[in-house]
């Protein structure tokens, strides 16, 4: 049974800081490309950030410099590093992970940028 759960998000005042970590079980991590999504409310679900096995990364350009994606295979864990957060990164945070035409998704954790 193939699990992705998804912890860190919060409530965070504007300029600060997240970070968010999704463990996943039931897959060989290592064969897997992961990404972070997030859903903002009353819009459609968008990729913030991915990783692929080896360890390269891509951004969506609103979050560039400001968000950092990382995995740690020894504990099949993708984390995303969130900084100078903005009310706009308001939204459901979802992580995904994807092999060929396979892929899981995780429940999703809120993140809330707003003083």
């Amino acid at each position: 049974q193939v699990q992705l759960v998804e912890s860190g998000g919060g409530l965070v005042q504007p300029g600060g800081s997240l970070r968010l970590s999704c463990a996943a079980s039931g897959v060989t991590f290592t064969l897997y490309n992961m990404a972070w999504y997030r859903q903002g409310p009353g819009k459609q679900r968008e990729l913030v950030a991915s990783i692929n096995s080896g360890s390269g990364a891509n951004y969506a350009d609103a979050v560039k410099g400001r968000f950092s994606i990382s995995r740690d295979n020894a504990k099949n864990t993708v984390y995303l590093q969130m900084n100078s957060l903005k009310p706009e990164d308001t939204a459901v945070y979802f992580c995904n992970a994807r092999l060929r035409i396979t892929e899981y998704w995780g429940q999703g954790t809120q993140v809330t940028v707003s003083s």
